[in-house]
């Protein structure tokens, strides 16, 4: 097997007769070897990882990649619908790959500049695609990271909260404001928590945690559910636990919205039935209100 030196391009590539390089996946590889060699983050190469292979697809039969090429991908991505946060990431990765390849000549400079205005909103068909996608890759606790925040509402900084006991409990604590109160845990992510708690020897202390037992960072947690997005077919920056959790609370405001509104119409017709019952003006009521809730 060659080493990741032997894939690099020699400078001598770089003449004026010869001015693209081309891209192979062994080449993407031992990149993606030599980062990990380097102290990156499993969740980042995984990430770095997905964007290349996006590259790679993108390219033409003869996979040449010229000065040109990443400004293109670049317009592709865009027009493709992807927020210019997420093409920032993708030609991030594309650079870092540049500059390993010894050709920092075909980089593209510069940054889009993100809409900070617009909060991305993920959909719960989205929402069931990264579940989706985590259960194929067989990835359990980013499948589990996924629906704790999707299901329970917690933030980030909660989640060293979710520990055994308290899933046994099954409930969890949250803060609203300056409040603290427990929201219980859904029955069916209750059990799939402990089964995960049960199979990994954890008995008491949090469930999700690094392989040294430490708690896992907010970096580590958003890299590692942003890793499922490629695959899921879900823009990345809604693959937070922020978006996760906002879809939480839309849900919920949904549901409510819709108890509520079967509760009015169940006491108008209980009225409606006393109205015809002992109304003094009999059958006035049910005509006005059968106007209103049509």
């Amino acid at each position: 097997m060659r080493s990741p030196e032997a894939l690099k391009p020699r400078e001598t590539h770089r003449t004026p007769d010869w001015p693209g390089a081309e891209l192979s996946m062994e080449t993407i590889r031992a990149y993606l070897a030599d980062l990990s060699g380097r102290g990156r983050r499993k969740g980042t190469v995984q990430m770095y990882s997905a964007k290349l292979r996006a590259l790679y697809d993108y390219l033409p039969p003869d996979k040449q990649i010229s000065r040109g090429t990443l400004a293109a991908w670049r317009a592709f991505l865009l027009e493709a619908g992807y927020s210019p946060s997420t093409v920032n990431t993708h030609l991030s990765a594309a650079n870092g790959l540049m500059e390993y390849m010894g050709r920092r000549d075909l980089q593209l400079v510069g940054q889009l500049e993100a809409d900070k205005g617009l909060q991305p909103e993920l959909s719960r068909v989205e929402y069931l695609r990264l579940l989706q996608a985590a259960r194929i890759l067989e990835k359990e606790r980013t499948y589990l990271l996924v629906k704790i925040f999707a299901l329970a509402g917690i933030r980030v900084g909660e989640l060293p909260q979710v520990t055994v006991e308290r899933v046994r409990a099954g409930r969890l604590p949250v803060r609203t404001g300056r409040e603290r109160r427990y929201v219980p845990l859904p029955a069916c992510l209750q059990g799939e928590l402990l089964d995960y708690a049960r199979r990994q020897g954890l008995t008491a202390g949090p469930v999700f945690c690094t392989r040294n037992g430490k708690g896992m960072s907010r970096t580590q947690v958003t890299e590692e559910i942003q890793t499922l997005c490629h695959d899921a077919r879900v823009e990345e920056e809604k693959g937070t636990p922020r978006c996760l959790r906002k879809l939480y609370l839309a849900t919920r405001a949904e549901v409510e919205r819709g108890v509520r509104l079967l509760a009015e119409q169940s006491y108008e017709r209980m009225l409606d039935t006393e109205q015809l019952a002992a109304g003094w003006a009999e059958g006035t009521g049910h005509s006005i209100h059968k106007d209103v809730y049509i």
